[in-house]
């Protein structure tokens, strides 16, 4: 079978160079994880060497069974918020060693590949109702937008009276952030193709040159060995009576977090079918599900479906040779990582920003003349971007959406899967929020 048919290129209207442009959009947007995820688990005790080896096999596993197997656009690495909540809080605040937190995460991973296999996962994302489809997309556009604008510099944190301010727009980064944002709108406008990667590039080079960033010492390195945390979980304290509530928190957190990504991500790629359903969707969740094991075995916290990969689909990504082309990229950055890691958050940061706005679009379907649709969507979207937690935003909705429908006398609506929902909500609410 050719690649060409595998992939279904002429079904869904791409090309190879479309392609290969999302995945290294993708890649370049998301880079950022294989610093960031090592340096936040660094304070659980995880050596930042090791950790960035396996931050980036994980995302190669992950990412690669992405492509081949579900054929989705979609990029898997080390989720954000999980490795913080493992860093500082399991570990930081109750106490319990890495290798108990990486032992809850195999076991997530193990029961979230079983309850793949059955079918559950994809049951309880078929029953999620239109209106919070819709609000999944808009809320994960406007969190991304929100870290755009933080990385940048364009909004900074503020005083109690008023949380957030505008940044020093007079400073040499934010004045390359803002080049770099309007560059990309302009070139979207005009239909350049690689408008967002041509973005990056330029906002990357401005960095250099002004020396808001430094080019790396060297080119190629070869990366450290892993042998001080493959294999260092831990099941038996992970087991534990006391530890039950943390294993519960890690199970729901990534449970909700990958459902409503997937579903918003697909909304925006116009990947549901006529019913607003994702086909196949076991797939991805099984992608997932076997990425985050191996995670936990290599060495790494929860790993799922990434947002940053809405930016690869603004690139006209609609196949799984978008996620070949990105879990390539992260294999090689095995050996590239000084320059890739060179490109600075005033570079990528735009991007997160316009595929923030390219995502509020979907909110022109939401019913505003149903305050039982609107009131959970809405707050599925703003709790979303203001507590910085997709999770307690998906939470929300799916606790108050069949509170409202409930009290109007509207039970028969509700599906019996959004019941399943609200109580994993419920619970993480009690366990975990």
């Amino acid at each position: 079978m050719k690649l060409r048919e595998f992939f279904e290129f002429d079904e869904l209207g791409t090309t190879w160079k479309t392609e290969t442009l999302a995945g290294i959009t993708t890649f370049l947007t998301m880079a950022y994880i294989i610093v960031v995820n090592p340096a936040i688990l660094k304070a659980a005790g995880i050596p930042e060497g090791p950790s960035m080896v396996v931050t980036v096999l994980s995302a190669f596993i992950g990412t690669m069974l992405m492509g081949l197997y579900a054929k989705r656009p979609f990029a898997i690495a080390p989720y954000m918020g999980e490795n913080a909540f493992i860093a500082y809080t399991v570990v930081g605040v109750l106490g319990y060693s890495w290798q108990t937190a990486l032992g809850a995460i195999f076991i997530g991973g193990v029961l979230f590949t079983i309850l793949t296999l059955i079918g559950a996962r994809s049951w309880l994302a078929n029953a999620i109702l239109a209106c919070l489809k819709i609000a999944f997309a808009v809320g994960i556009g406007l969190f991304i937008c929100f870290i755009g604008l933080n990385d940048t510099g364009l909004v900074t944190m503020g005083t109690p009276g008023a949380p957030l301010a505008l940044g020093d727009v007079k400073s040499t980064t934010v004045l390359i952030s803002i080049g770099g944002l309007l560059l990309m709108i302009v070139l979207l406008a005009l239909k350049v193709k690689g408008a967002l990667l041509l973005g990056i590039i330029a906002a990357t080079a401005g960095a250099f040159i002004t020396g808001v960033a430094s080019l790396p010492d060297s080119i190629v390195s070869m990366p450290p060995s892993i042998s001080g945390i493959f294999m260092k979980f831990d099941l038996s304290g992970a087991l534990s009576w006391g530890f039950i509530s943390v294993l519960l928190t890690v199970f729901v957190m990534d449970f909700v977090d990958t459902m409503g990504t997937l579903i918003g991500l697909s909304y925006r790629a116009k990947l549901l079918d006529e019913n607003g359903n994702l086909p196949e969707i076991e797939k991805p969740m099984l992608c997932d599900a076997l990425a985050t094991v191996a995670g936990a075995v290599l060495g790494t916290t929860t790993t799922g479906t990434y947002i940053e990969s809405a930016a690869g689909i603004e690139e006209g990504g609609k196949t799984g040779f978008t996620a070949i082309v990105t879990s390539l990229l992260f294999l090689a950055a095995l050996f590239f990582t000084p320059i890739l890691t060179s490109v600075p958050a005033c570079a990528f940061g735009p991007v997160l920003i316009v595929v923030g706005m390219l995502m509020l679009k979907p909110i022109l379907e939401l019913n505003f003349n149903d305050m039982t649709e609107l009131a959970p969507a809405f707050l599925v979207i703003v709790l979303m971007s203001f507590t910085y937690n997709l999770g307690v935003g998906m939470t929300a909705g799916f606790i108050v959406y069949p509170l409202m429908k409930t009290v109007t006398g509207k039970f028969r609506e509700i599906p019996s899967g959004i019941w399943v929902l609200s109580a994993l909500s419920l619970l993480y609410y009690v366990f975990g929020a």
